[in-house]
């Protein structure tokens, strides 16, 4: 057995199978050598005592001592003696230590002399190709798209409270109390808008457009102006600058509408919206419960519509009608001759500037509108809102998105939706409070594109009535096989990155395919919220991926002001609306009749907090109805809880209307019958198409009257509806098809197109009773 200085080949006996490392010197010290090679034993003769004495020099190292640089044969051969003497144990334990230095050594990094030659070593072709591959490496890795990081555990998105009967609320915020308020200089409307007139340095408010020119704004400071004079105005026409002065708004949007409700708050009175497409009968009704003497009208056609109901001494009580437009003498006469004042808004703006009284300014629990519903329980019912109400819950809304959403003085507000809807309203207050902009569209929802291209807005609240409008018509433009499979390939890639918390509009994606639909929006669309029906998760689901921005769900009445729930921000999934708001809890009741029970997690849903209203204006039987001893609103929507904790209201025709023919569908349910039935409207661009692949032709008409089409879309409903989830005594088990579309037209559906239930179940009352007789 022995060892030899390490060389290109080092050799040693068959002992090195036995962990034997042989050593090299290396510096003024000696190390174990990096290979082993093993020979004949008849080589090992001559060199077995200098091997015994680089181990016993190796030794001298270690202890301090000193190593001659070649140690010669006769002193390698009295340290192979002295090395003799020693215990094989000994021997083993030194070998044991020499082979782990190795292995140190082995994984010690490069010298920098070592990196510099081997890089000397590579051809330029090689450097710069390293270099530009390090390039691309480094700029993915600092702009590679970043994931939004959720509020909370989108697991447990809500929590149960303590002692409330199984009622649930937002995980979001530091402390167990209900949300109020977000600032504490911003807690009534009023204090809403000083504060977006401080904080955006007199910035532009609002703006207003004639087709195919610019927008002009108004400052902050002028609305401000004009809504002190208009309200001293007000206050020289026997208006009381409290909240018993109810003052009617009949107009459709734009800024007048809000340098009105301005000056109702400046001076504590109460604002009451009138629906464009309400009605005179519903207008009527709305005046006289309310008790208003003053309306401000945009058109000289709606003062008119007043006048003849004043003429029919229908509403005695309506002394002055107020004027955005410029109108004829011939009107001011007309009124004169009935007892009605007709002034332009101008006028009234002058008298107050000219006779200023200071601002009265309302407090939290001080009444700020009454919203009259529209219809979808019978007759309107005018909801009392205070200042209080409206600022609880834009607040929850603001605190649920603060982390991944903040509004600033650069935001900017399309304003189409109607301005007596409290979701309309809710966004707008969140501009204002943070000193953004709201632009007026024209008033012809055709023109909407338009005006948003002019307008570049960065929030857009729509209806999913809007949204499916967009969704067909992006895939009605993909009008060959190839074009739609690129369409639907690209629109997987994005919906992959959303489902992962990945919101943009820069990819590779939106380059070939979705830039133009983004462009369309304006191009700077950054938050989209729906509400006010249920949204096709198909829809939002592509639209989430198309438009790259984040698009929210929320769920609500006007009884709680707006919304009551919202989607979590970083989940991105559909289907659902999202957990509790912060500022109100959420519970679920018991529905005997429709088999719904809290124990599956269905129910009726109910809300409690600051948001919900004070009661309906002069109906304490129906604000009994609504709202019980505890303080709980009870909705009369159907809930479910799903695991994350959210809320699934009107969730089968929220999953019926996903199939491919169906543009609008009515579910209905008879607490004396045992099955469900449904009125279907097919959607006219889609149907001839979907009947001709079944095999199936005709005009759209004839196509509604064939029994086998009926039977496929049925079929197709119940396949979605079983893929879902669904109960058997949730699905339907009869359907009826109508071939024209439910709309505010022709009384169906709200202005604000949410289905009027009465209202369908009484004009399908007949098809409803057949479907029952004949599928019993």
């Amino acid at each position: 057995m022995f060892l030899r200085r390490a060389e290109p080949d080092v050799r040693l006996s068959g002992m090195a199978a036995k962990g034997f490392w042989p050593v090299t010197r290396k510096g003024p010290s000696w190390h174990p050598a990096p290979s082993i090679c093993c020979a004949a034993p008849g080589d090992c003769t001559s060199h077995h005592a200098r091997g015994l004495a680089r181990i016993s020099m190796w030794l001298l190292t270690q202890v301090g001592g000193e190593a001659p640089d070649r140690p010669s044969l006769a002193s390698c051969q009295a340290a192979s003696l002295t090395c003799l003497s020693f215990p094989a144990e000994f021997f083993l334990s030194l070998l044991e230590k020499m082979q782990a230095q190795e292995i140190l050594r082995m994984l010690r990094l490069p010298e920098l002399g070592d990196l510099s030659q081997f890089f000397r070593s590579l051809s330029a072709t090689t450097l710069v190709s390293m270099g530009a591959l390090a390039a691309i490496l480094a700029y993915w890795f600092t702009h590679r798209p970043k994931a939004l990081q959720p509020p909370c555990n989108l697991l447990m998105q809500s929590e149960e409270v303590e002692g409330s009967g199984g009622a649930r609320r937002s995980v979001i915020g530091d402390s167990q109390q209900l949300f109020t308020h977000y600032y504490d200089d911003a807690r009534t409307m009023y204090e809403v808008f000083r504060r977006g007139l401080r904080i955006s340095g007199n910035g532009p408010c609002l703006g207003f457009r004639n087709p195919k020119q610019p927008y002009q704004w108004l400052s902050y400071q002028e609305v401000a102006d004009r809504a002190e004079f208009l309200g001293s105005g007000l206050l020289q026409h026997n208006c009381k600058p409290c909240t018993d002065q109810f003052i009617g708004v009949f107009a459709q949007n734009r800024p007048e509408w809000i340098i009105a409700e301005l000056a109702c708050y400046t001076y504590s009175m109460v604002v009451v919206p009138l629906y464009d497409t309400l009605g005179p009968g519903a207008v009527r009704y709305i005046i006289n419960t309310a008790d208003i003497s003053t309306v401000i009208v945009d058109k000289p056609q709606k003062a008119v519509v007043l006048l003849e109901h004043v003429e029919r001494k229908e509403t005695p009580g309506l002394k002055l009608i107020i004027l955005m437009e410029p109108f004829e003498e011939a009107l001011k006469d007309r009124g004169q001759e009935c007892g009605v004042v007709i002034k332009s808004m101008q006028d009234v703006e002058d008298c107050g500037q000219q006779n200023h009284c200071d601002p009265v300014p309302p407090k939290p629990s001080d009444l700020s509108i009454v919203c009259f519903t529209s219809g979808t329980t019978g007759n309107p019912k005018g909801a009392m809102l205070t200042h209080g109400n409206v600022v609880a819950d834009f607040s929850g809304f603001l605190k649920v998105t603060e982390s991944q959403w903040s509004p600033t003085c650069a935001d900017v507000h399309i304003s189409y939706l109607p301005l007596a809807h409290m979701f309309e309203r809710m966004v707008q207050s969140v501009v204002y409070c943070h000193g953004g902009r709201v632009g007026f569209f024209q008033g012809d929802i055709r023109l909407l594109s338009d005006d948003m291209k002019a307008l570049c807005p960065t929030i857009f609240p729509v209806v999913p009535r809007l949204l499916n409008r967009m969704y067909d018509k992006i895939f009605s433009q993909a009008d060959t096989p190839l074009k739609r499979w690129l369409l639907e390939f690209a629109a997987k890639r994005k919906q992959a990155e959303v489902r992962s918390g990945i919101i943009r509009n820069d990819s590779i994606w939106d380059e070939l395919f979705f830039n133009k639909i983004q462009a369309s929006l304006g191009g700077c669309v950054r938050m989209i919220v729906t509400g006010a029906a249920p949204a096709s998760p198909t829809v939002l689901g592509f639209l989430r991926a198309a438009l790259g921005c984040q698009v929210y769900e929320g769920y609500g009445q006007t009884e709680c002001t707006a919304g009551c729930t919202f989607t979590t921000p970083g989940d991105w999934t559909s289907g659902h609306v999202g957990a509790p708001l912060p500022c109100n809890h959420i519970k679920l009741v018991d529905v005997e009749e429709l088999n719904y029970w809290t124990s599956k997690g269905e129910g009726e849903i109910c809300v409690r907090g600051p948001n919900v209203f004070k009661g309906y204006l002069k109906d304490p039987e129906r604000t009994k109805e609504a709202l019980d001893d505890d303080g709980w609103l009870h909705t009369g929507d159907i809930g479910k809880w799903l695991p994350g904790e959210y809320v699934a209201p009107e969730m089968i025709e929220n999953i019926y209307i996903r199939s491919e023919p169906v543009a609008q569908v009515y579910v209905h349910g008879d607490s004396l019958k045992a099955f469900l039935v449904g009125i279907v409207v097919p959607d006219p661009e889609v149907m001839p198409s979907w009947a001709q692949k079944r095999g199936i032709e005709g005009t759209y008409a004839e196509l509604c009257t064939n029994k086998e089409l009926k039977k496929a879309i049925l079929e197709d409903m119940l396949r979605l509806g079983k893929e879902s989830g669904l109960h058997s005594f949730e699905q339907v088990k009869a359907i009826h098809i109508h071939s024209d579309m439910f709309s505010v037209q022709n009384g169906l559906l709200t202005p604000t197109l949410k289905a009027k239930r009465p209202e369908l179940r009484e004009y399908f009352k007949k098809q409803i009773e057949e479907l029952y007789s004949t599928s019993m």
